[in-house]
């Protein structure tokens, strides 16, 4: 699988462009162009079922191109079942907080695992400069796929942002292999696996630090490392997504009952599909996930050996994503908690991998393991004589709130989804002040952490902003 890649999306954007050179560059930065603009009608997934021949400025050649790949690709599969989708979304809106939480402090982290998949990630964004572009751009991904009626109502908006994220990937292997994955897997060959095989040389460096510049700059050793997102990838980043969180609410004494892990599972493999994933790589059970995922780890694991230490951006990635967690939080006292939580979940050699190996004192680490033995023996003996009550869940949505509060709410820099759609998540959102499964007292303590955070929260936002005249 890691040298099979996207064939509907890569040959629609192979229709597009011709291979990269001199001659062809400003030619293929157009028809780039004018496909980014075509994104900006995709609002909803209504609006996908429409015509293209209204939009101005865009080629018919691109025009045509667009309204075949989202002919074929807007379909939700035979096996789709709309109440699981439904019960998935509920989870979403139950538990909105914790999800940031393990977003920031797990499935992200995790994704960095991949030693090929993390290169692409630092190329297309320079990811440890800008971090928080990386989660914004996650986050404007996951709310539309997860709000009510994301895939399954015409007014939602998951199914068109996931089919622009699976053409942007088409164009990042496009960019990078500088032709089509046909195209370089012809020049290939039999030669998989075969190092030096496949290599396409840098062509120096980029003469601006566009992300069309780098990935085209960057060169590739595709016998080596298969393409660019390809499908072994593609899969193991959806199961950071669900996976992950669900076995992130198993680690922390939250664990779903087994129908709601099988709902959370099926939406994700609902929009696996839709981002073009093969069938037999998504996985129905937790078993089979945890299978899957540690199998790629694995062979991640076997190949960090070939990789040139120099340029293994892992470390790089891991760091800044920990000081982006740090920055959101306003008490230094406290500012360990995304080291040590990163480790709680992801365990200590993922943490190693991604270079979660920031200095923590002794007193920190100590403090952070028996307040969560604490915690978690205080929810045992409280379980039996107040139903719903969780500290645990109380202090992962509170740490969600402030996460998402400074990085994904930060009115300097809005999320980037149509105007409705920011209306829809700032309801669901409205959705997560209380938790329904607590007692009042508990939700009243919540509030009350999370105004403390909310004010810290937009003092910090209100001195990032520019000076005015």
């Amino acid at each position: 699988m890691r040298f099979v890649a996207d064939p509907a999306a890569d040959q629609t954007i192979a229709s597009l462009l011709q291979p990269w050179d001199a001659s062809s560059q400003t030619t293929n930065q157009q028809r780039i162009a004018q496909v980014n603009r075509s994104f900006a009608q995709w609002t909803t997934n209504c609006s996908i079922n429409e015509s293209l021949s209204e939009q101005t400025g865009v080629s018919p050649e691109v025009k045509t191109a667009l309204e075949a790949y989202l002919k074929a690709g807007r379909v939700l599969p035979p096996w789709a079942d709309p109440l699981k989708i439904q019960r998935a979304e509920e989870l979403f809106t139950q538990y909105g907080p914790m999800s940031c939480t393990l977003l920031f402090c797990a499935s992200l982290p995790e994704c960095y695992v991949l030693p090929d998949l993390s290169a692409v990630l630092h190329l297309s964004g320079q990811l440890e400069k800008h971090t928080d572009y990386r989660i914004r751009a996650t986050a404007a991904m996951i709310f539309p796929v997860m709000m009510q009626g994301g895939l399954t109502q015409p007014d939602g908006a998951g199914v068109a942002q996931v089919l622009k994220v699976r053409l942007i990937h088409a164009t990042i292997r496009n960019l990078v292999l500088q032709t089509s994955p046909a195209q370089a897997m012809a020049q290939l060959g039999d030669q998989l696996f075969v190092p030096g095989a496949g290599v396409i040389e840098p062509s120096g460096r980029p003469q601006s630090a566009s992300m069309h510049e780098v990935l085209l700059s960057n060169g590739w050793r595709l016998g080596d490392e298969g393409l660019p997102c390809n499908q072994e990838e593609l899969a193991y980043t959806l199961l950071t997504f669900s996976y992950v969180f669900l076995r992130g609410m198993r680690q922390l004494g939250l664990a779903l009952p087994p129908d709601d892990e099988a709902a959370y599972l099926h939406l994700w493999n609902v929009v696996g599909h839709i981002l073009g994933i093969r069938t037999e790589l998504l996985p129905h059970s937790m078993g089979q996930a945890a299978v899957v995922f540690d199998q790629i780890q694995k062979r991640a694991s076997n190949h960090q050996a070939e990789v040139v230490l120099k340029s293994d951006p892992r470390p790089a990635l891991g760091a800044a994503l920990i000081h982006s967690m740090q920055a959101a939080i306003p008490l230094r006292l406290l500012r360990s908690v995304p080291v040590l939580f990163t480790r709680y979940l992801c365990g200590p050699k993922t943490s190693g991998l991604i270079g979660v190996s920031q200095h923590v004192s002794w007193f920190s680490v100590a403090m952070f393991f028996v307040t969560m033995g604490l915690i978690r023996l205080i929810d045992s003996v409280m379980g039996f004589f107040v139903p719903g009550f969780s500290l645990t869940r109380m202090v992962t949505r509170v740490v969600g709130y402030h996460l998402m509060s400074k990085i994904l709410l930060d009115q300097t820099r809005p999320l980037q989804l149509p105007d409705h759609l920011i209306s829809q998540v700032t309801q669901t959102m409205g959705q997560w002040n209380e938790d329904k499964h607590a007692p009042g007292w508990v939700n009243r303590l919540e509030d009350k952490f999370t105004q403390i955070g909310a004010w810290n929260v937009r003092h910090a936002s209100a001195a990032d902003k520019p000076p005015t005249n």
